[in-house]
This record gives C-alpha cells, sequence and structure tokens, in this order.
C-alpha cells in the first residue's frame, strides 16, 4: 500500500497515560496512520504522573501495534520523587534510549516537548546520523517559562534550560505549537524561524464523550449529595498549586459551607497535599480513572476546576481544559488575570476567573457557581459548543499532516495559513 511517508514520532509519554500530553500523542499518532501515514512511536513505558511504572511494563524494551501504530517502548530511569536533578536524570536516560535505538529510515521525525531534554538528544541523533531527516518539534509546554513562573532552579539552571530551549526550537525545521500566545513567544523570545511556526491547537481527545451521562446515578455512586461538587481532573505537580483548593475546603469546613472539592489523578505533590488535607472533610481524593469513568464524574460536577499556582500565566495550556468544555459543565479558573487559561475560558465562554492563590476567592466563585444553576448551565453550554467548533481532533490532525506534506517537500517552507487549526478567536 503507498503511504503519504513514514514518520517517526518520540514521546516520553504516550497512552495508557491519561493526563498531560500523552493522550494527544496516542490520538495525533493514530490519525496519522489513519491519514496515510505510516507511523513508529517511540516511548517510555507509562509512569505519569504516579511516576510509577504501570503494571504489566518495564521490559527493557517492548515492542507492539496500537491502532494501526507501531509503538516501541524503552525503559528509563523513573524516579520515585521526581524532583530537580532526578527529573532530570529520567529524561537524559530516556534520551540515551532513544539515541542508541534503531529509528529506521524515517521521512520526518516529530520530538514531543515535553520533555525537551530528550528530545534535544534525539534532534542531535537526527543532525549527526541522518542529516537529511527533516525534524518536527511539538510544543505543548514551554520550559524556561516554567522555570520562571514556578521559581524552580537557580539563575545558572534557568539560563541553561532557556539556551537549550532556544537551540532546539531554532534546530527543528518546523516547531507546531497549541496556541497563538505560543507562537509569539518560541518567535520573539526564543528566536525560531517566523516562516517554521505553525499554530495546531489541541483538540477534545475524549472523543467519546457520553453526553447523556445518567448524572444522579454517578453522584449517587460516588455518595455525593446536593452539595456543590468541584471536580479538578489531572496532574497534582507544582504549576498546578492545590496547596489552595486543600485551604479552601478547610475555609468550607470552618463555614459549613455546602461544597466538596474531588481532585481526580495523581503526581509529585500527591502525598504532601493528602497530608495537608488531614481531617478536612470537604475535601476527597481519587485516582486516575478510565475514560468512560472520568468523563462520568465530569458530568457529574456541578463546577469544573483549573487552579494554577500564583504567578503562572503562560508556560503551559491546560490540557484538562479541551476535555472540561466537552463535558457542558460550567469551568472555574483560579488563575492570574490575562493567563491564557483565563483567556481561553472567557473565549469559550465557558466560565468565570478567580485570583490564583486566593482560597477565599476559590470558595466565594464556588458558591457564585453552585447557587445560579441557569449561569452554570449556560457556562457549560457554551464551552460544549465551543469545544465542538474549535476543538475537534480531524481539523487538527489534517493541519498536522499538512505541515509534514510541507516540511517533507521544503523543510524550509513558509507556513500556510490552511495549516493551522482555528484559533477560535471571537
Amino acid at each position: 500500500m503507498t503511504t503519504r511517508g513514514r514518520i517517526l514520532v518520540v514521546s516520553l509519554h504516550a497512552r495508557p497515560e491519561q493526563t498531560g500530553n500523552a493522550p494527544y500523542v496516542g490520538s495525533l499518532v493514530a490519525g496519522l496512520a489513519r491519514d496515510g501515514w505510516s507511523v513508529r512511536l517511540i516511548a517510555a513505558h507509562p509512569h505519569y504522573p504516579q511516576w510509577r511504572v504501570h503494571d504489566g511494563y518495564g521490559q527493557w524494551s517492548r515492542t507492539d501495534t496500537e491502532t494501526g501504530v507501531r509503538v516501541h517502548r524503552l525503559r528509563h530511569y523513573v524516579p520515585s520523587n521526581p524532583s530537580g536533578l532526578r527529573r532530570v536524570l529520567a529524561e537524559i536516560t530516556f534520551g540515551v534510549r532513544v539515541w542508541a535505538t534503531r529509528w529506521g529510515r524515517p521521512d520526518a521525525v516529530v520530538l514531543v516537548s515535553p520533555a525537551m531534554i530528550s528530545s534535544a538528544m534525539a534532534m542531535s541523533r537526527a543532525r549527526t546520523l541522518s542529516r537529511r531527516t527533516p525534524t518536527v518539534l511539538w510544543v505543548q509546554d514551554l520550559y524556561g517559562r516554567g522555570m520562571a513562573q514556578t521559581e524552580t532552579g537557580g539563575r545558572a539552571a534557568r539560563g541553561a534550560v532557556a539556551w537549550l530551549e532556544r537551540s532546539l526550537v531554532r534546530a527543528a525545521d518546523r516547531v507546531i505549537v497549541i496556541h497563538e500566545r505560543f507562537r509569539a513567544i518560541v518567535v520573539d523570545e526564543l528566536e525560531a524561524r517566523d516562516e517554521r511556526v505553525a499554530v495546531v491547537r489541541n483538540w477534545s481527545h475524549l472523543s467519546s464523550m457520553e453526553p447523556t451521562v445518567d448524572r444522579e446515578l454517578t453522584r449517587s455512586e460516588r455518595g455525593w449529595s446536593d452539595e456543590i461538587v468541584v471536580v479538578h481532573g489531572g496532574n497534582q505537580g507544582v504549576k498546578q498549586g492545590l496547596e489552595n483548593v486543600v485551604d479552601a475546603a478547610r475555609l468550607a469546613d470552618e463555614r459549613s459551607a455546602p461544597v466538596r472539592f474531588v481532585l481526580v489523578g495523581h503526581g509529585s505533590r500527591h502525598e504532601m497535599l493528602r497530608e495537608r488535607a488531614a481531617g478536612i472533610r470537604r475535601i476527597e481524593f481519587l485516582g486516575p480513572m478510565a475514560d468512560a469513568e472520568y468523563t462520568a464524574t465530569l458530568a457529574a460536577a456541578d463546577v469544573l476546576l483549573v487552579n494554577e499556582l500564583a504567578g503562572v500565566s503562560d508556560m503551559a495550556v491546560p490540557s484538562k481544559l479541551t476535555t472540561y468544555f466537552r463535558s457542558g459543565r460550567p469551568v472555574l479558573v483560579a488563575t492570574e488575570d490575562g493567563s491564557i487559561s483565563a483567556e481561553e475560558v472567557q473565549r469559550a465562554g465557558a466560565g468565570c476567573r478567580v485570583d490564583a492563590g486566593d482560597p477565599e476567592a476559590l470558595l466565594a466563585g464556588v458558591l457564585t457557581l453552585g447557587a445560579d444553576p441557569h449561569l452554570a448551565a449556560s457556562l457549560g453550554a457554551a464551552g460544549a459548543e465551543f469545544a465542538r467548533i474549535h476543538l475537534e481532533e480531524g481539523a487538527a490532525i489534517r493541519a498536522f499532516s499538512a505541515n509534514l506534506d510541507d516540511v517533507l517537500s521544503n523543510p524550509g517552507a513558509r507556513i500556510d495559513s490552511t495549516h493551522a487549526t482555528p484559533t477560535g478567536r471571537t
């Protein structure tokens, strides 16, 4: 069978991981395969956000065929406490494994960042051993921005990361970013060539979300009564700043407010959060869920929460938003004014914003949405409509394919506006 070309995708994260960029990587490789590409994926064994290799995985190497894609998994160092140098070492060991693995003869290589360090190592491999193989960098997070806004690492570490990130985006034949704000940063600050940077927005990867979920049955199964249920899904790391949610739940306890905060997922701060929440009745922790269970949980909630550390504004686009919008529930963002998260929710007309790091404001925002079911329903419907129009998976895959076609025909080609997904601007 004739194919459009052979594509190698290198990503630290992939399904069955359920948070971060893993679901998008899974959807992308499957979508490219359906779109006529011969796709191979090199990935780590699933371990995120729990930082523990999933049961049944962990072999030195393992090859499977999933959704028409050959997936080659490599064992690397997975720290139980992913802080500082341990996290760097995790990326380096994955990068070493990628370097030493046979790549075959791909027509193009797609590198997914994060992880930036292992992507840079793979870029070096592509340049050293396959000088004519075009490279595409898919940027999901901005490392330098992240370190600055979460105040992690010292000046030397931040300088090294900035240099590496700039080198990586400048070396790529095509840089694909997930938001217009990312594009401006990559061009203006990281000095990527303007004509090589395209925007392909992330999509609602849970395309099977069922709009007729029995909310009352799900709430009954969860033990939720007529309280206002606030769900935060996904990673529980530094940039989420979830101490704010624990403190808001403590205030709700003190005031006997009819609120339950539910944190779904795991992450590097999970155990600390549980310790901080000891004795608080109005907060609940649930582990990572399969897609169907997760979507039912979102649909059964009254409010869906994006909580960000104070100071975080444009280091990432929370992947949970695409799924939140599709659920049809109102979104509350506790974040900086003017942040990407606030901008996305405002653009969709899907919710409200309160200040980051302010548990009083968070609790007040929850009570306001919970007291006005008509407003909540209107915001939820607007989010669902926005997802239907602007966050459709097929359009994103076609845009990605068009960029690959461009890169294969002319690595330095100027970006055509038809090769980006709709921005959703209003």
